[in-house]
Order: structure tokens, then sequence, then C-alpha cells
């Protein structure tokens, strides 16, 4: 079964629409392509990636589309479009005929409106994501869990994958409202969850055990079919890097059945995401 790292980013500050880049970022705030990816995966087995846009611009997925098309690595690209344009649901199906597109996902952490999410005039392109076999990425905080069912449940046609166990709050602890709402989102059974960005929620020089706790929980409510490996690369770099993320995911895993680890680091990532859209992962 081949490994994924089900989600990672590129970016090139001179393209200029990473509003949320900034020097401030430190170790981040430089250019970042696939062949300084290349070392990471290697070093753990990886021979497959999912490219997840990183800037609300329609601009940065056709970048991505592009840096795929030349790769072999890349499976698959989740990207962006304006949910907000009047005629959203048609840029759905015009960059559906993307073929390496296999997702898309609006930054609902960073827009003002908490309600985002239930706005009338997302069914439309929510709907049209659907009848292509795109996935709805929901880059959320624990605060949009409740606001996510409830689309989740109007629409249960489309696969949602909930990035970063959607931040719970491991620097301070407070995850107790969070478990509440994973427990009640991991009922419907078209969500999944992706085991990722949690190193830059914890405190930091975090330990494995600083985030046991959410792991556990989101796999017993889960269940290690429904759950995915990702990196958040070159993301995690600000709280220990890929390396130390890597080895702290296969710690929290380690007592489940090497089936169910496969499934997690590659197996579930290949069916959720490229069962019908993007580059097969069969070998040849």
């Amino acid at each position: 079964m081949m490994r994924i790292d089900a989600h990672h980013h590129v970016w090139t500050l001179a393209r200029a629409d990473y509003g949320w880049l900034t020097p401030e970022r430190g170790p981040i705030y430089r250019d970042f392509g696939l062949a300084d990816l290349m070392p990471h995966l290697a070093a753990a087995a990886i021979e497959g990636t999912i490219l997840v846009q990183a800037t609300p611009t329609e601009a940065e997925t056709a970048f991505m589309l592009d840096i795929a098309k030349g790769s072999e690595l890349v499976r698959g690209v989740v990207g962006w479009i304006d949910f907000d344009a009047a005629d959203a649901a048609a840029r759905v199906n015009t960059i559906a005929d993307r073929e390496l597109l296999v997702g898309l996902r609006p930054m609902v952490q960073d827009i003002a409106d908490d309600d985002w999410l239930l706005r009338p005039e997302l069914a439309a392109p929510l709907d049209a994501m659907a009848r292509h076999d795109l996935v709805f990425d929901a880059l959320v905080l624990p605060r949009h869990l409740p606001r996510l069912i409830q689309v989740v449940d109007r629409h249960p046609d489309l696969q949602f994958v909930l990035d970063h166990f959607g931040k719970p709050q491991l620097a301070t602890g407070d995850i107790a409202a969070w478990k509440d709402d994973i427990a009640s989102l991991a009922t419907r059974a078209n969500v999944v969850c992706k085991l990722s960005g949690l190193a830059t929620e914890a405190a930091p020089n975090w330990q494995v055990a600083d985030l046991r706790e959410a792991v556990d929980h989101a796999l017993a409510c889960f269940g290690p079919p429904r759950m995915l490996w990702g990196s958040d690369w070159p993301v995690v770099n600000l709280a220990g890097g890929y390396g130390h993320w890597f080895a702290a995911a296969e710690s929290l895993l380690a007592d489940l059945s090497s089936d169910a680890r496969a499934a997690i680091f590659g197996g579930n990532a290949a069916r959720i995401y490229l069962s019908s859209r993007g580059r097969p992962t069969s070998r040849k």
C-alpha cells in the first residue's frame, strides 16, 4: 500500500498572494518547493502526496495544478475557488475539468463571519462538488464545528475531510467542548478526520504525551478507517519539523494493527481523494 502524505503545501513568495505569510513567520518565510520536501518523504518512505492550497486565490490553485502536472509525486491537489462569487457553482464545474484536482478548501478559519458555513448560497457550489466527486477539506476552528455538523447533514453526498482535527486548543488543554463536537461529527458517515496540524496547536517544545488525549479521542470516534495522516509541511517547521511530527504520529498509532497503520498512512488518503480523481496509486 502506497504511503501518502495527505496534507502539505508549497509556495513561492514572489507570487505575493500569501497574505498570512510574513517575515514574522521566521523559518517558513521563504520559498518551499517539492525538492525541499523530497528528503523528508524519503526518510519516511512516502511515495505520494496531496498538495493543499495555502492562500485564498484561484491563481494559487492554477500554480499548484501546474506543479502537480509535472510531478508523479503529487497524486492530487486540494485547491480553492471563490465560494462567495455569484457564479461559484459554475466555477466548481469549470475547475473540476482539471484532472489532478481532488478537492476544494475554503479557509473558514480566516473568515470573519463565524456563520459563513451556514450561508444558503453555499449550497449550490457544494452540490456541484458532490456531483464531481470533489472532497471538501474543512479548515475550521473548534468554534466552527457545530456549524460544520449542520453543513455535513445538508450535504450527505459530499465527502468532508476535517483538517487538523479541527484545531483543538492543545496548548491550553481546553478541549472538552471540542471532544463533544468531534464525537457528534464522527457519527456522520461522510466525514473523515485528518491527523495533521496538531504540532502547531500544542505548546512549544511539545511531547508526544501532549497530543495523546486528542489523538486517542479522535481514533475512538472515527476509527482507523476514517483517519488519514498529513504532515502540514512546511508549516510544521514552526513546531519541530517533519521528522519529529512523523515520529510522533508513528508513536501515537503504535498500538494499532499494521493494516490500520497502513490505512492511516496512505490507504485512506487513496480511497478518499484518489478513488475517482487524481493519479492512481497502483504500482506497475
